[in-house]
């Protein structure tokens, strides 16, 4: 076997290996509404990463549908354990404080309350008026049932790269 094929073998075979390791740790999707835009438009394919450690603030992650068998949502964490979600006059405001929002799109509506207890998270959707299923309509969201977080952009090629 020459030098070269041989390279070409043992890289082969490392990204074989590598595949192996990371099943399970990453997955792909295919965004199909418009909930998150402008950040994410239907037709774009993200990578999600496994979920480790404490979720952030403003980060982007999938969730299980909580009526819809199969079918999962990525949304935006905007309240965290224990703070205080409040939606008055179009503004999200955590713990009585307005939430700078650079990603939103569109006043958040309806107005209401909602105290996280622990182990709980507030999720929404960027394209407020156009997002059903988020915190507004299912209520705050377990963190143990969010399992990934979403890391990059793949498709369309113009806007791939890392997101969050």
């Amino acid at each position: 076997m020459s030098p070269r094929l041989s390279r070409v073998a043992l890289a082969g075979a490392v990204a074989a290996a590598a595949a192996i390791g990371l099943k399970g740790r990453w997955r792909r999707y295919e965004v199909r509404e418009s909930s998150m835009e402008p950040g994410l438009a239907a037709g774009d394919y993200i990578i999600a990463a496994a979920r480790q450690g404490d979720l952030v603030r403003g980060e982007l992650v999938i969730l299980p549908h909580p009526e819809i068998a199969g079918f999962e949502l990525v949304k935006r964490v905007v309240g965290l354990p224990g703070e205080s979600i409040v939606l008055s006059n179009g503004y999200v405001h955590v713990d009585g404080i307005v939430l700078a929002e650079p990603w939103a799109d569109g006043p958040t509506r309806p107005d209401g309350e909602w105290p996280l207890h622990a182990g709980e998270v507030f999720v929404l959707g960027d394209n407020r008026p156009a997002s059903a299923a988020d915190s507004r309509t299912i209520g705050p969201v377990e963190e143990d049932t969010i399992r990934w977080r979403v890391v990059a952009r793949y498709w369309p090629p113009a806007s791939a790269g890392r997101l969050g």
